[in-house]
């Protein structure tokens, strides 16, 4: 079955190379265009079913490109929708755009590509969308270890490729550009829920003005969102509320946590209930020690997981953080949970005391190149205003 639908594959590479429409060009004469040399066709198999689709590569987004290296995407499109012919229910102009990022641990991100997973052979989330019927358009983002990628400029770059989408939405061959739905993992994951959550707001206009973004709607349909740490300012409390007690961190070598890391993992736990009964949160409380309904709430969401992955035939006996009993998982202890997950990061996990975590460099500025929080909250409305909308 795969060698046959390798073969046609080919067939369809060979079929497709002389049979595309014209180049179209994306935006005004003056400023973004598409460049012909760019077009590339391709198939792939997503599983078992071969997916061909054409990519129009390395197209710039802004009109004054500050990373020319980063500020650019790729169009990928599957080749029903050039002839009139539809995927999964979709036409050219019901499909929806499908816009992961490529951004992890706050970096620069280039643009996500369509692959099989190298160690799993499953398609990522491009490929995989294809498949489906999206047309995908994946943005580089500039990011922290750059000289002018320091927040907020990933989430402006993020903002600019969804305009100059919105700009394009009569010059692209397909895609329903109400129907823009943003992707990502972890850093790109609290990116991806930044996108959602920021449509239009006017903070950011002036940072869009300066690369020349176009002057559309930067909101979306939805957000898809993996692992995401949003609320930085908060998060190392919820951190130590999970992983104090656990004084062996991994990130790197195992090291164990010294004095200062101890001090600081018993103060931020102690802190936790009373933000977390700040927010008022109506059935979800704490009490001084840590304990209360919303630390109910979240072994529900463990039991129910067990649970999810015991039904699916996965071994979850012999777990001491778990308890089961004839085929039900009935409780979770999250304090042995969090010795055997293991900690990661040393407390504090996010705005670290030596200043080295991924988040103090994203949060510094050219002249300090990494900061504590409260420095950049003290000294730049840049961080007020990403503070605002990931809180």
């Amino acid at each position: 079955m795969r060698t046959k639908l390798l073969c046609a594959a080919i067939f369809v590479m060979a079929v497709c190379s002389c049979a595309w429409p014209a180049d179209f060009a994306l935006g005004p004469a003056d400023s973004i265009t598409m460049s012909p040399g760019n077009r590339v066709s391709q198939t792939m198999l997503a599983g078992d079913k071969l997916v061909t689709f054409m990519s129009w590569l390395d197209i710039p987004y802004v009109r004054n490109p500050i990373e020319p290296d980063y500020q650019k995407l790729n169009i990928y499109i599957p080749i029903e929708y050039l002839s009139g012919g539809t995927v999964n229910g979709y036409t050219a102009k019901t499909a929806p755009i499908m816009m992961p990022n490529g951004v992890g641990g706050y970096m620069p991100g280039r643009q996500f590509i369509p692959a099989n997973d190298i160690r799993h052979g499953t398609p990522n989330v491009a490929l995989y969308a294809l498949s489906k019927g999206y047309v995908v358009i994946t943005p580089a983002i500039r990011g922290r270890t750059l000289e002018n990628g320091k927040a907020p400029a990933l989430i402006v770059d993020y903002k600019a490729a969804v305009r100059w989408v919105r700009h394009n939405k009569d010059r692209l061959p397909a895609g329903d550009t109400e129907k823009i739905i943003s992707d990502g993992l972890s850093a790109g994951g609290a990116l991806s829920s930044l996108l959602g959550a920021t449509g239009n707001a006017k903070e950011y206009a002036p940072y869009l003005e300066a690369i020349g973004a176009e002057d559309e709607r930067d909101d979306i349909f939805a957000s898809v969102v993996y692992c995401p740490i949003t609320n930085l300012e908060n998060a190392d409390m919820a951190y130590e509320w999970i992983f104090n007690g656990v004084n062996t961190y991994h990130m790197g070598p195992a090291r164990e946590m010294d004095e200062n890391m101890k001090a600081a993992s018993d103060a931020l736990k102690e802190a936790f209930p009373a933000y977390l009964n700040s927010l008022n949160l109506k059935g979800y409380e704490l009490d001084d020690f840590g304990d209360g309904t919303f630390k109910e709430f979240i072994e529900g969401l463990y039991i129910a997981a067990a649970q999810k992955a015991l039904d699916a035939g996965e071994n979850v006996l012999g777990l001491e953080w778990l308890e089961v009993e004839d085929g039900k998982v009935t409780g979770v202890d999250l304090e042995e949970y969090a010795v055997w997950a293991t900690r990661m990061k040393a407390a504090p996990a996010f705005d670290s005391l030596n200043m080295k975590s991924f988040e103090n460099n994203e949060f510094g500025d050219k002249h300090f190149p990494s900061m504590h929080s409260r420095i950049r909250q003290q000294r730049s409305p840049k961080w007020r205003m990403q503070r605002k909308y990931t809180s």
